[in-house]
């Protein structure tokens, strides 16, 4: 593949109001909260910190929620995003307000978020939430199929250059890989990406949502888990090869798209600006890249769905 790709050295942190420092929460929209949750605890062993007739947070472990799942007409996943920030929500929301954004500090979003800035996304008009931290959940740590955290979201767009430009210059995310002008993958941590945006005109809101796994054998256990409460896997496990990590993906009672991974790229040294050496990278130093389209990119160990796993 030495020859479908340019790469780069990663670019310093983007000057910017507001620093997100790690993905937090995720919100879906579902005719049934009943049978979402009990898919999130049942299937994937999320533990319910807070619940009415109309919503339910769970969580994997020490925040309060990762996952919200709300009473809506219709399936929908990523109506939220939630991202905890370095600054105050009050320097933040100073900061956003001098180049332009505008946004609204509220203490009434929910339980285990006291004090959020709600801001309408670029391109999309998604909300987010920023906030400075969360409260505690107070539920043990899980050494069985419960996943260790949510890692990523990705989101169609009708303007991808809209996102990441947004991304950057708002909230300090740093680029991490691109296939051609339609796909881009931002991070705002070491890891690989925390959201990744894929251009379309006929596709909107989520395209995935993804849980990491600890390691080889915690995913093996995670997919047992999965196939005892019938939700069979439609794709994986394979390798992509923008992230590099080791995939399956499988669909939630509302039809969206869960993947489950593990062996992410990361970036420990953000001077050096390339991702830790792997004997399965396809060269050395592994810093940031566009990709030319390829479904080789989808899977370096060879299959993906028929007419592939990208819809545009």
């Amino acid at each position: 593949m030495s020859d479908t790709f340019t790469t780069a050295p990663a670019r310093p942190r983007p000057e910017a109001p507001v620093h997100v420092s790690r993905l937090g929460y995720v919100t879906f929209e579902t005719p049934d909260v009943e049978r979402l949750t009990a898919y999130y605890k049942d299937a994937l062993g999320f533990v319910t910190t807070d619940a009415d007739d109309r919503r339910a947070f769970l969580t994997t472990g020490g925040d309060h929620h990762c996952t919200v799942i709300e009473k809506g007409t219709e399936a929908r996943g990523r109506t939220v995003v939630g991202y905890e920030i370095q600054e105050s929500v009050a320097d933040a929301q100073r900061r956003l307000a001098a180049i332009g954004i505008d946004s609204e500090r509220r203490t009434d979003i929910g339980p285990g978020t006291p004090d959020v800035l709600v801001v309408t996304e670029a391109a999309t008009g998604a909300t987010l939430h920023l906030y400075q931290e969360q409260e505690r959940s107070g539920v043990a740590q899980s050494f069985d199929h419960r996943p260790s955290k949510l890692g990523h979201v990705a989101a169609y767009t009708p303007d991808v250059s809209a996102m990441r430009s947004f991304y950057e210059s708002a909230l300090g995310f740093r680029w991490a890989d691109s296939i051609g002008d339609f796909f881009v993958f931002m991070r705002c941590n070491a890891d690989h990406h925390a959201a990744n945006f894929m251009q379309s005109d006929s596709y909107e809101s989520m395209h995935h949502i993804a849980y990491e796994a600890r390691d080889l054998s915690h995913l093996q256990v995670m997919l047992d888990n999965l196939a005892k409460h019938d939700f069979p896997m439609y794709w994986g496990p394979g390798r992509h090869v923008i992230g590099h990590n080791i995939f399956t993906y499988h669909k939630d009672p509302d039809g969206n798209s869960v993947e489950l991974f593990t062996q992410l790229d990361v970036m420990l040294d953000e001077e050096k600006g390339y991702y830790e050496p792997r004997p399965w990278h396809e060269h050395f130093p592994m810093n940031p890249t566009t990709w030319e389209a390829d479904q080789r990119l989808m899977n370096a160990w060879g299959p993906v769905p028929e007419g592939g796993p990208i819809k545009r």
